[in-house]
Parts: structure tokens; C-alpha cells; sequence
């Protein structure tokens, strides 16, 4: 198998593309074109150009809110009674338009990824929820030395596992129990009674008194974070062998970056970090060879840079390994990929009215839902069981109700599209015949179409299957005829018909693809 070292083949748009899903949300034909044309090099510092804090999400349409007018945020103002609703409606449309809308970039996938790590789910105030979606997306490919810290006293984690209800009188021991076990260490073999090689139940408690004092403020503007000195425990903290049996003194306010700073000091972070990394952006199998060339050496280069996220994952995205032919299309697309891919792919038109456009991004969220991968809902503090849940991992996606959810979606926006009123949500398949060399030619029309949602190019088999839909006879120029027609003609409304039904009909089959699911 490859290693870390860099990727020394022939790069060409099949490769990009690969990047390219694995990194965004999907982009059109004509950027896998221009990253094939790039370097490896190029394209990663493409993939990780900086870009600025997105504006917050407004009040389109809610006139009943006494604080907010339309057109204005509501994540910084009060919040009297029934407002929440809309808010939240307005969050997640505005996180689908992120997501739709971040280009060829990787800050909106490693977003989800620190939403996935880090989870926070039944935030009854979506303000504490916008506050948290935009830390994570602000170090996003920065320091998560600094994240976790930053973390440990956001309002929102404050509230979900229990910091807010964690005081000298009454330790609750929630979050320090996941931030070793899910956030920063990992949960190692067992190792003895209450030992579990990485830390140990007196760590647990030990670490929860270090972590007292701090509240989450939401009657008083700024909502935020405060510590109350009053409910902190001032004693001194014995940490087990696991930890050199080191004390945590009191420090008051700076207690907790002391303890990440204690938690940091152990390999078995930046080992625990590049397996998480791994499964997410390469494949869910770390068997001896994958730990030996590739996670460890990838650990050694977070470790190195302090926990710098980037420095990381530029090596590993332009590694040997990552372009491997078993690496390529060995996922199951998850269903927020599986959604958004098409739309960016065919650059789907939107409703030019902000209400209009929230209500479609709004129904993406519940179709995200129904698929199970509702973002701000994650099933628990471990995040969603295909990233984790072994043997199965990312094949836990495909099951009885996601596959109809999936097809049923598919089948529609290929087709006739979704209806929002006057507008219709669907893809542009003609509209990709201008940037197609060939397109007279069938194959050639198959191959784009393939490169652009396959992973790999169809089989000589598979063509024969695909380029019927097109040809539409048993001639062999029949897709000739009719695209040479709506070209010379692109205002007849008959030959225009007859190329958009002749390439609906065939991607509403390649989307129906068991291929089609993999990334």
C-alpha cells in the first residue's frame, strides 16, 4: 500500500475529482478540469485558501419578531417568546447555503467535521447553536489545541453535556468524561478496574472539579460564557499514574486551559486525531499497515506543528495513499454529500428571493433529516454511527429507509425537478452540453456525465446500457441527430424537448447507479 509520501503520478481530472469530493460539496465540470490542469500542490493550496467569517444569518421574513426586523440578524439580540422557531429555520437554511455555496474550499467539510467531533445537539436557543457552528467553522483548518479549549467553555457545550451544572458542591463529570474519551485521548484498551490505558475514573473526577465555575449567560446580552468563582473548586487535583500522577493547582478563570494543556502533553492525542481525520477524508479500515505508514507519521506531523490542523492534512490529501485505486470511490456518500453533490455539480439555479431560497435550503435540511444525518441533531455525543460505529461505518448510510429517501430525491431533481412555488429546484444537464468537446458524440456526453458523479468510468458493459438513453434508436446516430437539431435550433421547442427528456432519462438512471452512492 502507499505511505505519506507525496503523490508522484500522473494527476489528471479523475484524481482531482476525487479530491474534490472528498474535500467539498461538490463543484461543476469546468473546476475538475482546472484542478486536473493544476499541480497536487496547487490544488491543496486551492482546497486551503483562507477565507473570511461568513454574515451571520438574518430575519427574512418573521415580522412578529419585536427585536429583529427583517433583514437583520437575530444571533445577537434577545429573544422573546415564539422567535425560536424561526431562527432556527433560519440557521439551518443559512448552514445549507454555506454548504452549497463554499466552492472549491475545504472549510465547509472540515466544519462538519469538528460539528461531528464536538457535538452539541438540543440547543434550545439558536443562538447558542449559531455561536457554536461558528467557532468550529472559524478553526476550522487552525489549532485544535485552541479549539478544545475554546470548546470547554462554549455555551452551547456549557448546556449539552452539563458544564453549567458542574460545581464544587456537586462535580458532574459529563464533560470531562467525553473530552478525554471522544474529544482529545480516545477510550484505549481496558487496562484494570476503572483504568483504561488512556486515563482512568479518578481522572474523570479529578478533571470534572478542575472544570467548575462555569455558566452559560443568555438573560443578559451578550449571551456567553462566564465563570462564577463561587461554584468553583479551589482544591488541589491528583491526577493518576496515567497523567506521571501530576496535581492541578487552582487557577481560577485559567483552570481549564491547564487541563487541555495536561491532556495535550500525550501522544495518544495526535494518534487518536489522525485516525478521526483518516475516516473522514480517506477510508474507515486502519488495519497494521495503514497504523504503521500512515497514521503514525501523520501523527507525528500534528503533533510537530502543535496541533495545527492544516500542516496535517495538506500531507495526508496529497499523499500516494490518498490517490490509491482502492481509496478511490471506497465510500458511501453521507447524506448531506449525497444531497448537495448534484446541485453544485449541474450549478443548479436558485429562487432569486432570500425567502424563496430558504425555504429550498430549508427543505434540503429535512431531507437531510429524513436520510438520517440531520445537522444539529446528531443521535449522540459520539456523533453519527457511520463515522464510528464498527464493522459496517459508512455502509450504515444504505438501509430500508435511507435507499427509497435516496432515490426518490434523485429521481425527482433529474427529472421534472422540486416545486417552490414559481420556482423549481432541478438539475441543468443541458446547459453542460456548451462545455462538453464532442457533445455530438454520446460516449462523450457519458464519459463528462461520469466523471463528473462517478468515481470511476463506466464499464465497456455499462456504456452499452447508457448510451441507449441517448441515442434514443437502435441507429448508432441517433443522439447525433437529435443534439445537432437543438443546437442549430436551441429555440425549438421540440428539439429542446427531445435532449432534455433524452438526458433526464439517463441521469435519473446513473443516479439510480449503485456506483452513484460512493465518494
Amino acid at each position: 500500500m502507499g505511505s505519506l509520501e507525496k503523490f508522484k503520478g500522473i494527476w489528471n481530472a479523475r484524481l482531482a475529482a476525487h479530491l474534490l469530493r472528498r474535500t467539498t460539496y461538490g463543484v461543476n465540470l469546468q473546476t475538475i478540469r482546472q484542478f486536473g490542469q493544476m499541480s497536487v500542490d496547487e490544488c491543496i493550496e486551492k482546497l486551503f485558501q483562507p477565507i473570511g467569517p461568513p454574515p451571520p444569518p438574518v430575519n427574512i421574513n418573521y415580522a412578529d419578531d419585536p427585536d429583529v426586523p427583517i433583514g437583520e440578524t437575530w444571533v445577537d439580540k434577545g429573544a422573546t417568546a415564539n422567535v425560536n422557531n424561526y431562527r432556527t429555520a433560519s440557521l439551518r437554511g443559512w448552514s445549507f447555503e454555506l454548504m452549497l455555496k463554499g466552492g472549491p474550499n475545504i472549510r465547509e467539510k472540515l466544519t462538519m467535521f469538528w460539528h461531528n467531533h464536538f457535538v452539541t445537539a438540543d440547543i434550545n436557543d439558536p443562538r447558542f447553536t449559531y455561536k457554536n457552528i461558528a467557532l468550529l467553522r472559524s478553526f476550522a483548518t487552525g489549532n485544535f489545541k485552541q479549539l478544545t479549549k475554546e470548546v470547554t467553555i462554549d455555551p452551547a457545550m456549557l448546556n449539552y453535556l452539563n458544564g453549567r451544572e458542574n460545581t464544587k458542591q456537586a462535580p458532574n463529570e459529563n464533560y470531562a468524561r467525553e473530552l478525554m474519551e471522544l474529544f482529545t485521548l480516545g477510550k484505549g484498551d481496558f487496562a484494570g478496574p476503572g483504568d483504561y490505558t488512556t486515563y482512568t475514573e479518578k481522572d474523570v473526577q479529578e478533571i470534572a472539579r478542575a472544570l467548575t465555575g462555569w455558566v452559560d449567560v443568555r438573560a443578559n446580552l451578550p449571551i456567553r460564557s462566564q465563570y462564577l468563582v463561587a461554584r468553583h473548586d479551589t482544591g488541589t487535583k491528583q491526577l493518576s499514574h496515567r497523567f506521571g500522577n501530576i496535581t492541578i493547582p487552582n487557577t481560577g478563570p485559567e483552570e481549564y486551559k491547564n487541563v487541555v494543556d495536561i491532556l495535550f502533553q500525550k501522544d495518544d492525542v495526535a494518534l487518536f486525531m489522525a485516525r478521526k481525520f483518516y475516516r473522514w477524508f480517506v477510508h474507515f479500515t486502519i488495519d497494521e499497515a495503514t497504523e504503521k505508514d500512515v497514521i503514525q507519521p501523520l501523527a507525528v506531523i500534528f503533533r510537530n506543528s502543535n496541533y495545527e490542523v492544516a500542516p496535517a492534512l495538506k500531507v495526508l490529501l496529497s499523499s500516494e495513499h490518498f490517490y490509491e485505486e482502492c481509496i478511490i470511490g471506497g465510500m458511501v456518500k453521507n447524506p448531506i454529500d449525497f444531497l448537495l453533490n448534484p446541485l453544485n455539480q449541474f450549478q443548479v439555479e436558485y429562487p432569486t428571493d432570500a425567502a424563496t431560497q430558504y425555504r429550498v435550503f430549508g427543505a434540503l435540511y429535512q431531507t437531510s433529516f429524513s436520510m438520517q444525518m440531520g445537522m444539529y441533531q446528531a443521535p449522540s455525543v459520539a456523533g453519527w454511527q457511520p463515522f464510528y460505529q464498527e464493522p459496517s461505518y459508512y455502509r450504515l448510510w444504505l438501509n430500508s429507509t435511507s435507499l427509497p429517501a435516496r432515490k426518490t430525491y434523485t429521481d425527482i431533481l433529474a427529472s421534472a425537478g422540486f416545486s417552490f412555488g414559481t420556482s423549481r429546484l432541478a438539475l441543468n444537464q443541458i446547459n453542460l452540453l456548451a462545455g462538453i468537446p464532442n457533445a455530438d458524440k454520446a460516449d462523450a456526453v457519458i464519459q463528462e456525465f461520469a466523471l463528473l458523479i462517478f468515481c470511476n468510468p463506466p464499464a465497456p458493459n455499462q456504456m452499452t446500457i447508457l448510451r441507449q438513453f441517448l441515442e434514443g434508436t437502435t441507429t448508432t446516430n441517433g443522439w447525433t441527430t437529435a443534439y445537432n437539431n437543438f443546437k442549430t435550433n436551441p429555440q425549438n421547442e421540440q428539439a429542446r424537448t427531445l435532449v432534455t427528456n433524452r438526458l433526464r432519462a439517463l441521469l435519473v438512471y446513473m443516479m439510480r447507479m449503485p456506483e452513484y452512492h460512493l465518494s
